[in-house]
């Protein structure tokens, strides 16, 4: 596996074409697609813990407000980075405002505002897998080559993941980066933070500051974002889903290969999509742990930051047999 350069391909990315194969197949699956309105009451349990546990810690050393937030606070953290996911794709509501402001909620014991702004790069990286000047999911081409495979570069890269995602944002020249909405976020985050710091001190707010880098950093928590997309497990296969344990406590997040084929099915029916399509997804490369995972990705030497697939195509997927769907891109002037 190359160290120095992204894998391109010069095919589709695989969920257009998965999607038309399940849904041939496997019909009963749009049963599956919906709202789950219930998912704001974990949003307000998930943010008032946050908050129960800032109190309680809000006199206490340094090093226990260290070792909550690592032990504690990470897995509420990206439980909300979950929602916020969910919210995303307007899984909760019919009305997309009420997605928003739920996705503002959860955002706030994460400290800066990103809920509003995730929405829109998400939905260009689902539109534009591997498409680097659309897809901010993948590396800066500078960002891959300083860190590479270096274990204490992956570290770092790891330990200060959420300002590198920050600065892949400016290559997407096509996403407004401000507007009501977006104001409406920072406004709402930055009287939260202050009145956070305010009322309970400021070890309160350190705990919740830690809670979110270490919830998508330098955490097990934090392979989830090797496990998605980073060729781990084959040089082919550009998306992986994780199916362990932690899917408890991050509202089944690892299924990833099924939420990239159905967007609209919600967190808690993705277990009943993968045994609604058992032949697909029983067949596809896929994680058992993100702790293995996690100390896997800093030490081996074959896993870089180069270790994702990029290609250059923004048209569709011409099917020319519906059982073997041809893979030739057109472009969009044809």
């Amino acid at each position: 596996m190359s160290t120095n350069s992204f894998r391109f391909s010069e095919i589709s990315e695989p969920h257009r074409v998965r999607t038309l194969q399940i849904l041939k197949q496997y019909p009963d699956v749009k049963k599956l697609m919906g709202k789950n309105p219930l998912t704001i009451f974990a949003i307000l349990g998930l943010v008032g813990g946050m908050i129960g546990i800032s109190f309680l810690i809000s006199n206490s050393s340094s090093w226990v407000v260290l070792l909550v937030a690592y032990c504690i606070g990470a897995f509420f953290n990206h439980a909300l980075f979950v929602m916020i996911h969910e919210c995303s794709h307007h899984l909760l509501f019919k009305n997309k405002s009420w997605n928003r402001v739920a996705a503002i909620v959860s955002n706030l014991p994460h400290i800066f505002p990103s809920a509003i702004s995730f929405e829109r790069y998400h939905i260009k990286h689902h539109s534009f897998q591997g498409v680097h000047e659309l897809d901010a999911d993948l590396p800066d081409f500078w960002e891959a080559k300083l860190f590479n495979n270096s274990s204490f570069g992956k570290a770092f890269w790891l330990l200060l993941f959420p300002v590198f995602q920050v600065i892949r944002t400016f290559r997407l020249k096509e996403i407004k980066p401000v507007d009501g909405w977006i104001i409406a976020n920072w406004v709402v985050q930055i009287a939260f933070d202050v009145a956070l710091w305010i009322v309970l001190g400021p070890k309160a707010f350190v705990f919740m500051l830690l809670s979110f880098f270490f919830s998508v950093g330098l955490h097990p928590l934090g392979a989830r974002w090797i496990q998605e997309h980073y060729l781990t497990l084959s040089e082919t296969q550009e998306t992986y889903s994780y199916y362990g344990g932690l899917n408890t406590v991050a509202f089944n997040v690892g299924y990833h290969n099924e939420h990239h084929d159905f967007p609209s099915v919600p967190w808690n029916k993705l277990p009943n999509l993968k045994k609604t399509a058992p032949s697909f997804y029983d067949s596809l490369l896929s994680h058992q742990s993100w702790t293995k995972l996690f100390f896997r990705f800093l030490f081996d030497k074959n896993i870089s930051l180069y270790s994702r697939i990029t290609r250059a195509e923004r048209g569709k997927v011409k099917l020319t047999d519906e059982s073997k769907p041809d893979l030739e891109i057109v472009s969009n002037a044809s």
